[in-house]
């Protein structure tokens, strides 16, 4: 969606168009589509947003109000429409884009909202916004093509026809008993195919994937994707039919999960957002700065201890700051492998087992890769193969250590119920840059001083 990109010259137009009169400005939106229309918002003040809903036809209107972003208040806006055409665009809606439009607004906004739209769209919408915002329920439209068990192919063509013109579109259509219960799904290519006399209730699959209406929507993501279907249902406990949720709601929620996995893993907690303010910012940020800041000071404290190392060997000291980087760079890796392994799934004591074995020889062998470059370039430049040997093991150990890191410490924290995306970094780099000064000073002190 985002890959239009807002050049001066579209803000211009609309900018001036918005000053002229309403047939040209009407004229200069036609050109746009309504994802770009929400795009433009951004950059536009509210009373410019507002013409511009009211100039648009309510279709498009709506479209362009289920595209904005949720920082940009879409619920404001509605509500500063004149009821009418507010309960147009409304109409024109999904009920879950309604819905998560309409939830953002308080209370008395909502009955307001509400009470002129026409019984059964309210009643839904009302239905949904008891549902948490971040579970299946909260997710899911309730506008669902529904047949009963007993119908035969043309009973149920007519139905679907009936019932589809509501719709934008479906892909799948849903059997029920006559309490509403869920039986199954049928596709529309079987009943299609099917001869002129088939009977639904021998057409219809019974083995189907549903979710209940309080699954969080981490999980939802997560069997959309691992049975790749394009729409799941939803329902509750006695396996009556509320809603569905179709792939396109999914994508979304795959987006904030995954911004908020990456927040964390930088050390910045989800209550600051990408749009927070520096107040925020600085709250989550700044605790762990200071716990970074203690464990270079036990790092550096590490150089102290071996100052007489340094002062024989200065070239030592350049060393030093390749093999700690590296080795932060490749607990890096292996912690991003390691988060999400965990977070696709919780790892068996086998599969963690395993997982830091592997991050272990894959630390062995890219420590022993890099090792032998840095060996190579002091032979060249230092013209000592025993510092060469010290950079070696230092490396090789560093990267072995950074494996370990990388891979356990997530798996530990998991256990002991902290988050892993947050903490570990911290603790991981604390490791490899305490070992990489630690391992090429201790080895040089060893080796190269008692052998020179």
């Amino acid at each position: 969606m985002q890959s239009f990109e807002i050049n001066k010259e579209d803000l211009e137009r609309v900018k001036t168009a918005l000053e002229s009169d309403d047939a040209e400005l009407e004229k200069v939106l036609q050109e746009y589509h309504a994802s770009e229309i929400a795009i433009l918002f951004e950059k536009l003040p509210v009373e410019a947003r507002e013409k511009i809903i009211n100039i648009l036809p309510s279709d498009i209107a709506s479209e362009v109000i289920a595209e904005m972003h949720e920082e940009q208040d879409a619920g404001e806006l509605l509500i500063s429409l004149d009821p009418e055409k507010r309960s147009e665009i409304i109409e024109e809606l999904d009920y879950d884009d309604a819905t998560d439009i309409i939830s953002q607004l308080d209370e008395d906004e909502q009955q307001e909202i509400l009470e002129d739209l026409d019984h059964e769209d309210a009643t839904n919408i009302r239905a949904l916004l008891s549902y948490a915002e971040d579970t299946a329920g909260g997710l899911m439209n309730s506008e669902v093509i529904k047949i009963n068990i007993k119908l035969n192919k043309k009973e149920a063509l007519d139905e679907i026809i009936r019932q589809s013109e509501e719709m934008e579109e479906f892909y799948t259509i849903y059997v029920v008993d006559d309490a509403d219960i869920l039986q199954g799904i049928l596709s529309i290519k079987s009943i299609i195919k099917a001869p002129a006399f088939a009977k639904v209730k021998d057409l219809f699959v019974d083995d189907f994937v549903y979710v209940r209406a309080e699954l969080d929507q981490e999980e939802v993501a997560g069997l959309i994707s691992q049975y790749n279907l394009t729409t799941i249902p939803v329902v509750d406990d006695k396996m009556k039919l509320l809603g569905r949720i179709t792939v396109d709601d999914i994508m979304d929620v795959m987006e904030q999960e995954s911004t908020e996995d990456i927040l964390k893993i930088s050390g910045v907690s989800e209550d600051e957002e990408l749009s927070g303010n520096w107040k925020d910012a600085i709250k989550s940020r700044l605790p762990w700065l200071v716990i970074n800041l203690g464990t270079a000071y036990l790092a550096a404290s590490i150089i102290r201890h071996f100052d007489s190392t340094v002062a024989l060997l200065p070239q030592i000291a350049a060393y030093m700051t390749i093999i700690a980087g590296m080795g932060g760079n490749a607990a890096t890796q292996s912690l991003a492998v390691t988060v999400r392994r965990i977070s696709l799934s919780d790892l068996t004591d086998a599969q963690a087992y395993n997982t830091v074995v592997k991050e272990f020889l894959v630390g062995l062998l890219n420590g022993a890769a890099n090792g032998l470059i840095v060996f190579i370039i002091a032979l060249f430049y230092d013209a000592d193969p025993m510092l060469g040997l010290v950079l070696f093991l230092a490396m090789t150990g560093n990267l072995v250590i950074a494996g370990l890191t990388g891979s356990s410490i997530p798996l530990v924290l998991k256990r002991v119920g902290i988050d892993p995306a947050v903490a570990s970094s911290i603790i991981i780099t604390t490791f490899t840059d305490c070992a990489g000064f630690l391992l090429p000073l201790w080895l040089a002190t060893k080796l190269l001083l008692h052998h020179h």
